[in-house]
């Protein structure tokens, strides 16, 4: 894992994030012809990406504004948040209760220049440059301390970002989840979910091409009963974990993951 001073604040347009790759698919701007090129031979083995990417911000919208609404949440750290887009989560929960305070962590420099642009007018919003796994600096950082009091329930969320980073005892996505739920009070919130696939050749595929695209930037695509495993101990709500499309639709006609050869999978738990 990247130390404060390791991570690089140099944009670089000629390798692909994950990031940028994910804001192509969402219709954003905020990307460069090496990121479309990616996404392009990514749709030639998973073309339903796109649908994917949609859903799972149609998923996150919903989720905030779930939890802030019917379960009185007020704070949220956003993990690997990416660029901002439409409806980011300060926009959808302060709609509801303007005294809603977020804090977004990245280590894409783009987002951090980005997200400061937009987020300069708000003092409830903030962005932090850091790496997802770096729990203690992410806790500690000034603009964490400032917004979020971890005296009271607050949701963290780790939205399709967990497949960006590989398999370690102390640094894999589990420990990451353990980090973190151990300082949470009861009544917080973790939300996670990550690309997840039962096929194989798809898993591989993806993982060894976001690899070699991203250089070494990204984990792996699991299968569900990695996901499962992140929320042992924790008070799943319903309806369960699912794909994602399928987690509390606004309505029967909502938009679905109608193909599936890789899905958008996970839920929510709360801490008790």
């Amino acid at each position: 894992m990247p130390t404060e001073n390791q991570l690089s604040t140099k944009i670089d347009e000629n390798v692909p994030t994950a990031a940028r790759m994910y804001d192509h698919y969402l219709g954003g701007k905020d990307n460069y012809a090496a990121d479309r090129v990616a996404c392009e031979e990514l749709d030639k083995v998973v073309p339903s990406t796109r649908r994917l990417a949609l859903n799972n911000r149609r998923f996150l919208q919903r989720a905030v504004r779930t939890l802030t609404q019917e379960y009185g949440i007020r704070q949220y750290l956003d993990h690997g948040s990416g660029l901002p887009t439409q409806d980011n989560v300060h926009q959808v929960a302060q709609r509801i209760a303007p005294d809603t305070r977020v804090v977004y962590v990245d280590n894409d420099p783009m987002v951090l220049v980005h997200g400061r642009a937009l987020l300069q007018q708000d003092e409830r919003t903030a962005v932090i440059h850091a790496d997802m796994r770096d729990t203690d600096r992410i806790l500690a950082h000034e603009e964490t301390r400032r917004l979020i009091d971890f005296s009271e329930p607050v949701a963290v969320l780790f939205n399709s970002v967990f497949h960006c980073i590989p398999d370690s005892d102390t640094d894999g996505p589990l420990a990451v989840v353990e980090r973190v739920r151990e300082r949470l009070v009861p009544g917080s919130i973790m939300l996670m979910c990550q690309l997840v696939s039962d096929d194989p050749q798809v898993r591989d595929f993806v993982t060894d091409f976001m690899a070699q695209a991203t250089q070494g930037h990204w984990g792996r695509v699991r299968q569900e009963k990695d996901v499962a495993e992140w929320f042992e101990g924790l008070e799943i709500l319903d309806p369960g974990l699912v794909e994602v499309s399928t987690w509390r639709p606004d309505t029967e006609v909502a938009p679905r993951q109608l193909t599936h050869e890789w899905v958008e999978f996970g839920g929510i738990g709360v801490v008790r």
